[in-house]
């Protein structure tokens, strides 16, 4: 059973960007496999890291998109995207550090951002952009 299951509710109605969606999914749920089978700390770490990365790649391919097209929330879409970067980005230095652990409070965490910020955040972008002719 995976930790978060996609489904059609959190489409923006994109293909690019639910299948980058559908990517960050995947890696939460390796994330938590990972957590669930007591891997040592490099394969957590090495999955977080993925994360973190994709994440990175994910945010700048809808920056880009968004700042073509003019989407009227781009500022605020951005600020949002630089705050969750910096708290993914302090719980890892953490991590590293071994001040925290991957713990299912951190998993939440990460579920809640990523749901949150698709059905709240995201879905705001997707209609627009489907009325400039994308999808």
């Amino acid at each position: 059973m995976s930790y978060i299951d996609w489904n059609e509710n959190l489409s923006v109605g994109l293909n690019s960007f639910d299948e980058q969606h559908k990517k960050l999914v995947s890696i939460v749920n390796k994330l938590y496999d990972a957590m669930k089978e007591g891997k040592g700390k490099e394969i957590l770490g090495q999955v977080f890291s993925e994360l973190i990365e994709y994440t990175k790649f994910h945010f700048k391919s809808e920056e880009e998109i968004m700042f073509k097209y003019d989407f009227p929330g781009y500022k605020e879409h951005l600020e949002e995207h630089n705050k969750l970067t910096k708290e993914v980005l302090e719980l890892k230095d953490k991590y590293d550090k071994g001040n925290i652990f991957i713990t299912v409070e951190i998993l939440a965490f990460l579920k809640d951002w990523l749901s949150h910020h698709i059905l709240e955040t995201d879905k705001k972008y997707g209609s627009f952009l489907k009325s400039k002719g994308l999808n």
